[in-house]
This record gives structure tokens, C-alpha cells and sequence, in this order.
């Protein structure tokens, strides 16, 4: 099972929970938000991975995150098979503002 560590107030995370809706047999999203648990795992994660050097470096967070079954870390939806916010087939900031479903 993938997990995918994100929080309900990102757009892009949104984006991505949207996509998995009925899938829960191939992806486990985790709310970093929800709970101190799920904070402290996404940041030893961050912390210790170098995926994200990219992102600390820029000042972004680094969600929404993808870890595959065999524990390797990966920012990018396309490698999990989901698609991108803001990618051709993804919706603008406008329509998720406006509250369009799968945004």
C-alpha cells in the first residue's frame, strides 16, 4: 500500500485525495494535521530523507508525499499513478477556490 502524507488545506494535497477516493486498497492518505503522530512521522521522514532537500531549500513543505511499499519516498504524483495539480488534466487555484470536486 502507498501511503501519502498530506493535509486537507493544500490544494495540491487535495488534488490527490480526491484521485484516491475508493481506492483505499491501494493508498493510505495520512493527514499530518490530524494528530501530533502524524506530524512527527512526516517530519522524521523530511528530516532524514534526501528527497526533500529540494524543497527545504526553496522554504516549501515538501506535501504532498508518496511512499511506495518498498519504503523509497517520491514527490511526484506520476510515479504513483496520479496526476499532478495544475498539470493539463488538473484543475486551476480558481476552481478549487470555488470548491470543484477533484480540486
Amino acid at each position: 500500500m502507498i501511503k501519502i502524507y498530506g493535509m486537507p488545506t493544500c490544494p495540491y494535497c487535495d488534488y490527490i485525495h480526491e484521485q484516491i477516493i475508493g481506492r483505499e486498497d491501494e493508498f493510505e492518505y495520512i493527514n499530518i494535521g490530524e494528530n501530533i503522530r502524524n506530524m512527527s512521522a512526516f517530519t522524521h521522514l523530511r528530516d532524514t530523507n534526501p528527497v526533500f532537500e529540494r524543497m527545504k531549500e526553496i522554504g516549501d513543505v515538501g506535501i504532498p508525499t508518496f511512499v511506495l511499499e518498498n519504503g523509497s519516498v517520491t514527490l511526484d504524483p506520476a510515479d504513483v499513478g496520479l496526476v499532478e495539480y495544475g498539470s493539463t488534466v488538473a484543475c486551476s487555484l480558481e476552481d478549487h477556490k470555488s470548491g470543484r470536486k477533484g480540486c
